[in-house]
């Protein structure tokens, strides 16, 4: 269990006075208990089905989610969670303005070939607006958290530390995605930023990443669900930078359909408008259909100037039809 930041029990929560500070940690305990119910499945193999939506979901999105919903019970019975399979079931709580947002396994597809890039993401929403999360990868023990206005914090092999986005520079580093990538993001950086550096990397590690100080700017020109980016919306923002929707405007929660459109998140300063770089969208699904993540040997070429600058590895691709997975686990030891 982590250690409590403050005397107000979470299990005490009313509405009109919310422990920040002790609630954060315990969804920081459900995240991590969700991780182990992941890493359990992960040792004895699973199978891959594929939703209605077409993408992939397996028995550990479900068992972490299960996790997941019994903690937030205990810890808030009278705060909502608005859950990505719970909602895939049909299943959609009543709710206000303050309710959770919570996806089980974020980056199944980078879980489904072997990749470590993966996290657990529990958000609070508060007026439209992330309040605090935490953002869980399981397979490097790696726990980061975050509450808005009183700062971000990354736990690793049991100690925890302050982070802080870095200020911008002369030489910038995007962070770009390994399943998403498409040609508006390149043309989009080409125009933003001209030449940088990127870091290819699955899940919401993205913002992690940012908020860490390792990296500047993350654009994301195509859609997804509300429940991808909560957490780590409001771990960046604890830690002094910005998330933009694609009119320039701060992202917000509560959409139609619980759906980003896009969004661009930075460091902390002003990014240009993402809205005029998009391919046309008519709802529904993570990317438009008949539009192709770009490959990411372009990025490689004199004519996008970007410069890959790390990545994290991941295993053969196991096609989402239903088949049962064997992989290894590889986890930190040293995680409680």
């Amino acid at each position: 269990m982590l250690r409590r930041c403050a005397s107000t029990a979470a299990s005490a929560w009313r509405p009109d006075k919310l422990d920040r500070a002790g609630l954060l940690d315990q969804i920081a305990d459900a995240a991590l208990e969700a991780g182990e119910a992941i890493l359990s499945v992960v040792r004895r193999g699973f199978e891959v089905e594929t939703k209605r939506d077409e993408s992939p979901v397996t028995e550990a999105d479900r068992a972490a989610e299960l996790v997941i919903l019994a903690a937030l019970a205990r810890a808030t019975p009278g705060i909502p969670v608005i859950a990505e399979e719970e909602v895939a079931a049909g299943r959609m709580p009543p709710h206000a303005d303050t309710y959770f947002l919570v996806d089980p396994l974020d980056g199944t597809k980078e879980f489904i070939r072997g990749g470590d890039d993966y996290t657990v993401n529990i958000g609070l929403i508060e007026g439209g607006n992330p309040l605090l999360g935490v953002v869980h990868a399981p397979a490097s023990g790696r726990l980061h958290g975050g509450c808005v206005g009183e700062g971000a914090w990354v736990r690793e092999g049991g100690d925890r530390k302050a982070i802080r986005t870095r200020p911008r520079g002369d030489q910038l580093t995007a962070v770009a995605s390994k399943s998403h990538l498409n040609q508006a993001t390149i043309d989009y950086l080409e125009a933003a930023v001209g030449a940088c550096g990127y870091v290819a990397v699955g899940s919401s590690l993205k913002f992690c990443i940012v908020a860490e100080g390792r990296a500047d700017i993350y654009p994301r020109a195509s859609p997804t669900s509300e429940w991808d980016t909560a957490a780590g919306h409001a771990i960046l923002l604890a830690a002094g930078g910005l998330v933009d929707g694609p009119d320039g405007a701060p992202l917000r929660y509560g959409k139609r359909a619980f759906l980003n459109r896009a969004f661009v998140a930075t460091a902390g300063w002003k990014p240009l408008r993402l809205d005029g770089f998009l391919e046309p969208f008519s709802g529904g699904g993570e990317i438009p259909k008949g539009v192709e993540p770009a490959d990411l040997r372009k990025i490689a070429s004199h004519e996008v100037r970007l410069v890959h600058v790390g990545s994290i590895s991941s295993g053969q691709l196991a096609h989402p039809s239903r088949r049962r997975v064997s992989t290894s686990v590889r986890s930190d030891s040293s995680r409680p």
